[in-house]
């Protein structure tokens, strides 16, 4: 069992940036691939970036790449995300997410626990 709480959400001006932290519990936290999502009023929840267990490979949406980097330390049991150059069409309801396997993915059903989210409110 993985539990996984992000923090570090916030309002923010376009063009500015934040970072999002997400903190698992766990001693096999290596062992997990770990992904981000966000959910828009109205929307479905979306991809945004994936990161392997090793932490050698990511994988970003094409609405981020160049302005969101995922890490983590896995000595720590924390997954990050850089999020620059903030557009208002970045605000949603950010989830971490873990799933058990060494691999990237994309999609939601790969992934096995989830966070509650973080508000990032991007104003124009």
């Amino acid at each position: 069992q993985v539990q996984v709480v992000e923090s570090g959400g916030g309002l923010v001006q376009a063009g500015g940036s934040l970072r999002l932290s997400c903190a698992a519990s766990g001693r096999t936290f290596s062992r997990y691939r770990m992904g981000w999502f966000r959910q828009a009023p109205g929307k479905e929840r979306d991809f945004v970036a994936a990161i392997s267990w090793s932490g050698g490979t990511t994988n970003y949406a094409d609405s981020v790449k160049g302005r969101f980097a995922i890490s983590r330390e896995n000595a720590k049991n924390t997954v990050y995300m850089q999020m620059n150059g903030l557009k208002p069409e970045d605000t949603a309801v950010y989830y971490c997410a873990a799933g058990e396997g060494s691999g990237l993915s994309s999609k939601r059903y790969n992934y096995d626990y989830w966070g509650q989210g973080t508000q990032v409110t991007v104003s124009s």
